[in-house]
């Protein structure tokens, strides 16, 4: 049976991709930081494998891509997001922030495709956000890196498929980890995160490159594309930080 490795493996759209992995045959290798919760999902799964690290640590990269060598399919999910403006939120956890969100991706990605690639079949889905396409701070930037990295990865490695996943607001635990008070956000601008699953693997069987679930958000994002990048970039801080 393949392999499939999800990092964030424990909560939200982590979660729901193992769960449909896990339905669709897959074995799979779980990755987080919480071992209690890693425990849980494993034995709901069948046994998963697990591998708790952190991906803001040398270390924990390190078992991530040892992990990866080993997988058909990679899901780089991990992440989070913060409050705040640039100059409110502490450097280092800008710099977590760009360790989790860019290097974890690079170096796992790095280690998994040479396998991929000398078995003819596999792929990655980097998970990013529909902030990749509208200036929203580290966060932000950080999901328009992945976006770009997959893109180009795609076209260098032929062979597998790198596709980016762009998810808007979803149903998890994400806002509230971050402090984020979500209340006033309009209930048509959240999604599902096993629907978002279903679309991101539709839309990976068929050769997408870039994945943006919900017509809502593919309507944004499309507008967003005809407005001027400064109208969007001081659009898009004032409205988002309405909710943080």
């Amino acid at each position: 049976m393949p392999t499939a490795l999800i990092t964030g493996a424990t909560a939200g759209i982590g979660a729901a991709f193992a769960r449909r992995l896990s339905a669709d045959g897959f074995d799979l290798i779980l990755l987080a930081r919480d071992g209690e919760r890693l425990a849980r999902a494993a034995e709901e799964y069948g046994g998963a494998e697990v591998v708790v690290a952190d991906l803001n640590t040398d270390e924990g990269i390190a078992l991530g891509e040892e992990a990866a060598r080993r997988a058909d399919l990679l899901i780089n999910n991990a992440g989070f997001g913060q409050k705040g403006r640039f100059l409110d939120v502490p450097i280092e956890q800008e710099l977590t922030m760009l360790r989790v969100h860019c290097e974890a991706v690079l170096r796992l990605t790095h280690a998994a495709l040479p396998a991929m690639r000398e078995r003819g079949r596999g792929g990655v889905i980097n998970v990013a956000s529909v902030a990749a396409f509208f200036s929203r701070g580290t966060y932000g930037a950080s999901k328009a890196w992945v976006v770009s990295f997959s893109q180009g990865v795609a076209q260098d490695v032929p062979g597998v498929h790198v596709m980016a996943l762009c998810p808007g607001f979803v149903h998890t635990e994400f806002h509230d980890r971050a402090e984020m008070d979500m209340s006033g956000m309009p209930e048509a601008f959240w999604l599902d995160a096993d629907r978002v699953v279903g679309d991101a693997l539709r839309d990976f069987r068929r050769g997408v490159g870039v994945c943006v679930p919900g017509a809502q958000y593919k309507t944004l994002v499309g507008a967003g594309r005809l407005v001027p990048r400064n109208l969007v970039a001081r659009i898009s801080s004032r409205t988002g930080r309405k909710y943080r």
